[in-house]
């Protein structure tokens, strides 16, 4: 009778002790579980925070200002508006004026750079130039004034892209071959891409320019984002 007693007594001994243990078990389990979504939580969070939105600013003139028409209608809110609706992490902003020159858009640029509060990774794209060259201002002004935005905005860290402009042949050879070849030798210089002219594709139809000749219309401004969107999303990759 003792002898089973202590049997059985041992018995719920050995049973304690070993749904004492599975509990710990499960408990050390799901402490571990509990850590790990923590863990991963913080880790989700900490990438999320990091995460940055690319400013792309397109510093230019009339052609990217939206010239003769509303701002909604221009193809630099266009690409915005595509690459919100895509959910890109980019934000296209457009500081263009019509009719600004090299010199004005060296003038301004500091106050720009400021008030986008732009930072490494970010970007500028210089679409200028061409009101200089239809104005007969000197190629080696033109250059200098290039060269300083491009010191100027790299000196903040920020990316410099430069797009080539072409103005009509009726300016002479000569000169015109000296403007255009400013581009390709600053793109060289300073090892910044080269963007093609959008407008060599769109002065070819008459359907897509303004009456003057030298404006795209509204007509143009899709057919503009989807030229562009592809060369800025290359920049941001």
């Amino acid at each position: 009778m003792i002898r089973d007693f202590y049997t059985t007594v041992f018995k719920q001994l050995i049973l304690q002790q070993s749904f004492i243990i599975a509990l710990t078990n499960k408990r050390y389990a799901f402490n571990k579980l509990l850590q790990l979504i923590v863990i991963t939580s913080l880790a989700a969070f900490s990438i999320s925070a990091n995460a940055k939105t690319t400013k792309i600013v397109m510093y230019g003139d009339s052609i990217s200002a939206g010239y003769g028409m509303q701002l909604h209608q221009s193809w630099p809110y266009l690409l915005n508006e595509e690459f919100k609706n895509d959910n890109i992490d980019i934000q296209f902003i457009n500081e263009s004026i019509s009719g600004e020159t090299t010199g004005g858009g060296l003038s301004r640029l500091d106050e720009v750079l400021k008030r986008q509060a732009l930072t490494k990774g970010d970007w500028l794209v210089i679409e200028l130039g061409g009101n200089d060259g239809l104005r007969g201002f000197p190629v080696k002004t033109i250059k200098q004034n290039l060269s300083a935005m491009i010191e100027k905005t790299e000196f903040k860290g920020v990316n410099v892209a430069l797009m080539q402009i072409q103005i009509p042949p009726n300016y002479g050879k000569r000169y015109t071959q000296m403007f255009s070849n400013i581009y390709p030798q600053l793109a060289k210089e300073y090892d910044v891409p080269l963007l093609p002219f959008f407008m060599e594709k769109i002065a070819i139809n008459p359907d897509y320019m303004l009456n003057d000749n030298l404006h795209p219309n509204i007509s143009a401004q899709v057919v503009i984002r989807d030229i562009m969107k592809p060369l800025i999303l290359n920049l941001a990759d």
